[in-house]
């Protein structure tokens, strides 16, 4: 048992440094041949944050585990919101951009209720639906460069942030392939030593990835905002949280469904019902509405919503684990 915990430890690290190096890479080569700034925030540095969901998603699904790529999408979306946002929004409240949230926001929710109708009339993810994920995901891309190109202003301040320092071509092509194999590495590592903590303790495959591989892959959000939390800025934006949440449906969840179809796991039942239908994606659409609602409404966040969400997510992985 000890093992599996520590190579477990081990394929998080692994994701964590993976994806900090890929996307250092990705972007100094981008910039190494004048590709736009607004180009590469909107592109290689948002997808490569993804990375390790997507890693660990596809590996489990072609593993056979639909289970984990399902639980690690809809968990990785309840964890960025009721956890990270959670965290900045309680310690560090404040206004937001209501202009910059319509379009994540109106994209997101068109995802999530195209996933959760597939899951509620057929409960199965068959590969169109993959497709249909992945092209919603290329139309956000293609809308969010558009908004960007318009509003250059606004690219450049983001660009700001991501400053990356001017480091040699080798350089940069050593910590991209490097990169990559880690995240590689470290999906393949939390996936099977996942598993097999799961079926040692007794667990469903479901819940492991709900809550530790979510959390997991999420690891990189999270050190952001506390860093940025202990330095005195709120960097973490709703954008950025709510961009990353339709990533996990559209893009991990359609790479994941369109390389190995699979069927929403069936664990538990809560009333006679499978209790993902009844209990996570409910979850999933209540603090996401309680996050965003009231950002589009008042342009600010309260204090109030970051400790309900945060108590939102404390019940919801007890409930995982009392099942």
């Amino acid at each position: 048992m000890l093992v599996p915990v520590l190579l477990f430890v081990v394929g998080l690290v692994c994701l964590i440094k993976g994806g900090d190096w890929f996307v250092d890479g990705a972007t100094a080569i981008a910039r190494r041949f004048r590709l736009p700034e607004l180009l590469i925030g909107a592109t290689v540095v948002s997808i490569g944050t993804t990375l390790p969901e997507v890693m660990v998603s596809t590996s489990a699904a072609l593993g056979g585990h639909g289970e984990i790529a399902y639980g690690n999408a809809i968990g990785s979306v309840i964890c960025n919101t009721a956890l990270i946002a959670a965290l900045t929004v309680a310690v560090r409240p404040g206004k937001v951009d209501k202009a910059a949230l319509k379009t994540p926001v109106a994209f997101f929710f068109i995802a999530a209720v195209f996933y959760a109708g597939i899951a509620y009339t057929t409960g199965y993810f068959s590969r169109p639906v993959g497709f249909v994920l992945l092209a919603m995901f290329v139309a956000y891309m293609a809308v969010t460069v558009r908004q960007m190109t318009k509003n250059p202003s606004a690219a450049d301040a983001e660009s700001e942030q991501e400053e990356i320092k001017d480091i040699p071509l080798w350089k940069a092509l050593v910590l991209l392939v490097v990169g990559a194999a880690l995240i590689a590495v470290g999906a393949r590592l939390l996936v099977d030593n996942g598993t097999l903590i799961a079926q040692a303790l007794g667990v469903p495959e479901s819940v492991i990835a709900l809550t530790f591989v979510a959390l997991g892959t999420s690891l990189p959000e999270l050190v952001t905002a506390i860093t940025s939390l202990v330095k005195g800025h709120s960097a973490l934006s709703l954008g950025n949280v709510i961009g990353a949440n339709l990533f996990n449906l559209v893009l991990v969840s359609g790479a994941s469904v369109a390389l190995s179809p699979f069927p929403i796991p069936q664990n538990s039942m809560i009333a006679g019902r499978n209790a993902s239908l009844v209990m996570d994606f409910p979850v999933m659409f209540a603090v996401m509405l309680l996050l965003t609602v009231p950002a589009l409404a008042k342009g600010k966040l309260a204090r109030w919503q970051g400790v309900t969400l945060l108590c939102i997510y404390a019940a919801f992985c007890t409930a995982q684990f009392m099942m």
